[in-house]
């Protein structure tokens, strides 16, 4: 069988029982990643621009947007719900083909569930095989397609929303090579667009495109039978080379949920090695700001394709700046969401370290790693060589320490108390009879009842 055919089979046919109990783990830890970045996201002027500008157009609003108070149709709440979880790039990673796959899917599926019954165990199921289906993908066409510019997130991340949509909706195995089909050719996403809010439209873009695709293939709307492999499908027409056997090898054996990643800083993730390094400069020395001549960075070759971005003015373009995060760690000691904003990036304390900064690709140096030098006024030297960063696999974040990102995030939009009851709600998803149960927590409280700003089709116009 072609390499779309084994994929459609393996979502059509996987039940529950056929995951391993750490792959179920993990999958609770990637949703509660994904929550608390969707509701620490939903406030951003991103999602504000978005519902006003696209609300209006929405269809009957049966579907609630994560953290809002507005409801929309399943698709435009899968879409706003996929530039929430992504706008502050505080999602998981994983560092095999640097997709975000957890926001795709997850949009998508809360969307889904918000608007139709699920249950948790479903839910759980559609999650992991949307999941495995994107990276997969992703993983044949890494590094070629990303090297190109295209945004990974973007382009796997509709063939994780089809594949999870259409495991909900119980397509045939003829019915989702369609959706297959149908996400191969609106894979979509641009590199070009990193620091601006274009970067969190990708994964919403997915998720709502994903929805579409697993609609109209149930329906009988028919799709290319190769969208992945064939002559002019995704793979050759996105990527110079590729590897198809990565698609179909050791299928429900390995699951790329073990290799996922969940990032302790809000920024590109190959920043991190870096950003954990000059923190603990900053912690070791109590350096001041005026006392810094020069920083220089030796760092993984990637960084240097992603995260180059000098004479910053914007918070989002703080994301991709390795600079920015060297300045940050050094002066401030840490690197959170109020790091990355407007007034930390023109912070003239921030600007004239950063200003100091130079960085160096080194093909020695791993995408886990950094080497920083800071060279003092007083003619001191200071050195840091990170050899596994904070949050990577080989030193990744506990459940503790989830839960106390997703607290950091979860305040922008949620009281202390409706917080701890959506953590939990989240870490016992898939033992729920309904879903929606998960998403109904996710709104404010004050908002719930009588929902200002709701949209309804007699608001919406031509």
């Amino acid at each position: 069988m072609s390499e779309t055919r084994i994929l459609a089979s393996y979502v059509t046919d996987t039940r529950l029982e056929d995951i391993p109990q750490d792959v179920r783990h993990e999958a609770r830890r990637a949703i509660v990643n994904f929550m608390g970045c969707a509701v620490g996201g939903s406030a951003h002027p991103a999602v504000d621009i978005a519902i006003r500008t696209l609300g209006p157009f929405s269809g009957p609003p049966t579907a609630t947007v994560l953290g809002r108070s507005e409801r929309l149709d399943p698709l435009h709440a899968s879409l706003m719900n996929g530039i929430s979880s992504h706008v502050y790039d505080y999602d998981d990673t994983t560092p095999k083909n640097y997709s975000h796959p957890t926001s795709p899917v997850a949009s998508a599926l809360f969307s889904y569930a918000s608007a139709n019954r699920v249950s948790g165990r479903d839910f759980m199921l559609a999650f992991i095989l949307g999941f495995e289906a994107e990276s997969r993908v992703a993983n044949a066409v890494y590094p070629a397609h990303y090297d190109a510019g295209w945004h990974i997130t973007g382009t796997s991340g509709v063939f994780g929303a089809a594949t999870a949509v259409g495991r909900l909706l119980g397509l045939s195995v003829q019915q989702m090579v369609w959706a297959i089909g149908l996400a191969a050719t609106q894979a979509a996403g641009l590199r070009e667009m990193f620091g601006s809010m274009a970067k969190s439209f990708h994964p919403g873009r997915s998720a709502q495109n994903g929805y579409v695709a697993a609609l109209l293939a149930k329906e009988g709307f028919t799709a290319g039978e190769h969208g992945i492999e064939g002559p002019r499908g995704f793979a050759a027409v996105q990527a110079a080379a590729y590897d198809l056997s990565k698609i179909t090898a050791r299928l429900g054996v390995d699951f790329d949920l073990r290799a996922n990643t969940y990032k302790p800083f809000p920024c590109g993730i190959v920043n991190h090695p870096t950003i954990d390094g000059c923190i603990q400069l900053h912690d070791e020395h109590r350096l001041a700001p005026d006392a810094v001549r020069a920083v220089r960075l030796r760092v993984a070759p990637l960084v240097m394709d992603l995260c180059n971005q000098q004479n910053i003015t914007k918070g989002l373009q703080g994301k991709f700046s390795v600079y920015h995060g060297a300045a940050v760690g050094l002066v401030r000691g840490r690197a959170g969401m109020k790091d990355y904003t407007d007034e930390a990036v023109n912070d003239p304390h921030v600007k004239r370290v950063r200003e100091h900064a130079t960085a160096v690709g080194d093909p020695s140096v791993t995408e886990d790693q950094a080497r920083i030098e800071v060279e003092l006024a007083d003619g001191r030297v200071l050195t840091k060589f990170v050899e596994q960063s904070l949050g990577n696999l080989g030193r990744p974040l506990s459940d503790r320490q989830l839960d106390d990102k997703f607290r950091d995030q979860g305040v922008l939009a949620l009281p202390d108390e409706d917080l701890e009851s959506l953590i939990k709600l989240c870490w016992r998803i898939d033992d729920l009879d309904d879903v929606n149960e998960v998403v109904a927590a996710s709104v404010p409280r004050a908002t719930k009842a009588g929902a200002p700003g709701l949209v309804t089709p007699a608001s919406r116009r031509a």
